[in-house]
């Protein structure tokens, strides 16, 4: 049993994960360290991370619904295709030789924060689509939902690019739709860590409090000021996660 103390403390990082994942994701850089310091073994600290997880990007993904940014009813074959993908992802993970992916993920994530580091034509502005939204952003679901359910890590950082390079959405509609697809994927990794047991329930509500507030706060904070602040904590999470995965495997 965790102690009153560490489980409030474990609320702040939740509400803190919550505002940095609902504006640029990478949350779980913040919250699974945490829950590994105070004791979780490493499967709990994964299982218990995307219970709290989700619950802010479900705060995140209604404040960018609310405020016009997410067409859910657009999304809603992406999202099962997302769910689908994931849930595949997780079962044929022990079958597959992920070790590459180690050395190719921070090379993708670092090539993602060049390119929002340096790109002229990243805004708020819708611009035009190389691709037929309808038709692939269900294929962009699916092929990022397996990625999460045998990797993870990126994931959003994955589908804001395609969002915004394939499809020529704006930064803070393309985080907004990312947000959805994220949900369905860490709904599809509760769906195997909570009949198993590997959640630590009290750690979870904890944090999902914090959560909630924090995917609300990072949500009207993406919202008000777009581009301007998704940009730039997009480039950090991207490279913190690449020299997460190169140093710290």
């Amino acid at each position: 049993m965790l102690d009153p103390l560490i489980l409030l403390s474990l609320t702040g990082v939740g509400l803190l994960a919550g505002f940095v994942d609902a504006v640029a994701g990478g949350g779980g850089l913040i919250g699974i360290p945490a829950l590994l310091f105070v004791g979780l073994p490493p499967v709990a600290a994964l299982a218990t991370n995307k219970v709290q997880g989700a619950c802010g990007t479900a705060m995140a993904v209604v404040t960018y619904w609310h405020r016009g940014f997410v067409d859910i009813r657009a999304l809603a074959l992406s999202a099962l295709f997302t769910l689908c993908g994931s849930v595949i992802g997780a079962l044929v993970v022990k079958r597959l030789d992920v070790s590459i992916l180690t050395t190719l993920v921070p090379i993708a994530l670092i090539a993602i924060a060049l390119y929002f580091l340096v790109a002229p034509n990243l805004s708020d502005t819708d611009k035009h689509a190389r691709l037929p939204f309808a038709r692939f952003v269900p294929l962009l679901g699916f092929c990022l939902g397996f990625y999460d359910g045998i990797f993870g890590p990126g994931t959003g950082s994955f589908m804001t690019i395609g969002f915004v390079t394939l499809f020529g959405l704006g930064l803070t509609r393309a985080t907004g739709h990312t947000k959805l697809l994220n949900l369905t994927s860490n709904i599809a990794a509760l769906l195997v860590f909570i009949p198993s047991g590997d959640v630590l329930w009290p750690a979870a509500i904890a944090m999902a409090i914090g959560q909630l507030a924090g995917g609300y706060i990072g949500a009207r904070t993406g919202i008000r000021y777009g581009a301007r602040l998704i940009r730039p904590l997009v480039v950090v999470v991207s490279i913190a996660l690449a020299l997460k995965l190169l140093f710290f495997p």
